[in-house]
């Protein structure tokens, strides 16, 4: 049997309409089929791949790494210098107070691990989530999903979530002092690209102190330079009191975390011990490829160029067919017609050997979200057959 058929009746599929691409190798902007086709990256692996594919700090502390230990015992019981040496590295990263790091293998564990700490730490039983946010597909994380086109084969979910508008301020009024913790994305991805409204993250953020509810950012997409600063949080100056990470953080390797200050998250060691347990977080291959990762990013001038490089991209997408671009730094939607417009433009960029997508709350917007490594040149030649797919 060849690979695709393999992987048509062997590996478990999410649609009936896999994208099908059968990738043989992969290196700094472009993903090569088995027949040596070029795609040049726009969505890098849904945010994943921030400083390309393999990139070669990367690719170098996972061989070393790889050379001393792999797993060795189930998280937080021994002492391992990759976990350690990433933990405190981030805490130097992070505003003052996350400093407290707990790691898992991915954005929705790390909502799952968030969602169980704030409802500890406060003993309340409300979480408050905003419409059309995604924070990951486990029944936990998938209870704060609305609408909920993508879960209502799985009810009943969790009870006690309540929902609200993004960018609403009456809205804030539903949290109170039963309200465990809100959790949002600086940045609604998934929504299409929705930024906060002038203070709206400030004004949260004195609502929740005002009720004594945890304030939780989900920077599963907006984290590791992805929007022109490390994390998005300093972008808009406010200071969560969880903050959720994955995605760009291990450069391609599988890792999560969520980081809070040590009294928060001291309350999952007691009463009762093992509050939070994982077996493969924090594996030391992947805290090494993640500490590469954050090394190359704060010692680059990569995050820096990140706004230069939103505003190239916001000059050449220009086209009657263009409703809207929305975009913090190299998270980009564009705004079309219809879901169809942009099933045409991804299928003409794909014929063309570019890699782009839609979003899950917003089917009516094209994905622009490369690595960070993107040049100039790159943006030039996307937006061109971009434009030729609107055409």
């Amino acid at each position: 049997m060849n690979i695709r058929r393999l992987f048509l009746e062997h590996v478990a599929q999410t649609s009936p309409f896999p994208l099908g691409l059968e990738i043989e190798r992969a290196e700094g902007m472009y993903l090569y089929d088995t027949e040596g086709k070029a795609y040049l990256d726009l969505i890098a692996g849904i945010g994943v791949s921030s400083l390309g594919h393999r990139h070669p700090t990367v690719v170098e502390a996972v061989k070393a790494q790889a050379d001393r230990y792999l797993h060795t015992m189930v998280y937080g019981e021994f002492v391992l210098g990759p976990q350690a040496q990433l933990a405190r590295r981030l805490a130097e990263c992070l505003p003052p107070g996350l400093d407290n790091v707990y790691f898992v293998n991915s954005g929705t564990e790390a909502t799952e691990g968030a969602m169980k700490l704030a409802k500890r730490y406060t003993g309340r039983p409300e979480i408050v989530a905003c419409r059309r946010a995604y924070h990951g597909s486990t029944q936990g994380a998938a209870s704060l999903m609305q609408p909920t086109d993508f879960t209502q084969g799985y009810h009943p979910l969790l009870p006690g979530i309540r929902h609200i508008e993004f960018n609403c301020d009456w809205c804030l009024q539903q949290i109170t002092r039963h309200t465990a913790a809100v959790i949002i994305e600086p940045v609604q991805a998934e929504w299409g690209v929705r930024l906060p409204a002038d203070d709206y993250l400030k004004r949260l953020r004195r609502r929740c102190d005002e009720t004594g509810a945890l304030l939780l950012f989900d920077e599963v997409q907006t984290g590791f330079g992805r929007t022109g600063t490390l994390f998005a949080c300093e972008r808009y100056g406010v200071t969560p009191d969880i903050i959720l990470l994955a995605k760009g953080m291990g450069g391609g390797m599988p890792i999560g975390a969520f980081v809070a200050p040590r009294r928060i998250m001291e309350a999952l060691s007691a009463n009762p011990i093992l509050g939070h347990i994982t077996t493969f977080g924090g594996h030391p291959v992947s805290c090494a490829a993640a500490l590469a990762t954050l090394n190359a990013l704060t010692e680059s001038d990569l995050v820096a160029q990140v706004a230069a490089k939103e505003q190239l991209f916001r000059s050449l997408l220009r086209h009657p067919a263009i409703v809207e671009v929305r975009s913090a730094g190299l998270l980009i939607a564009v705004e079309l017609a219809d879901f169809d417009a942009v099933q045409r433009c991804i299928g003409h960029c794909l014929s063309k050997g570019i890699l782009t997508d839609w979003f899950l709350f917003n089917n009516r917007s094209l994905r622009i979200a490369p690595p960070l490594i993107i040049t100039a040149a790159e943006i030039r030649l996307a937006c061109e057959v971009i434009l030729e797919g609107l055409s």
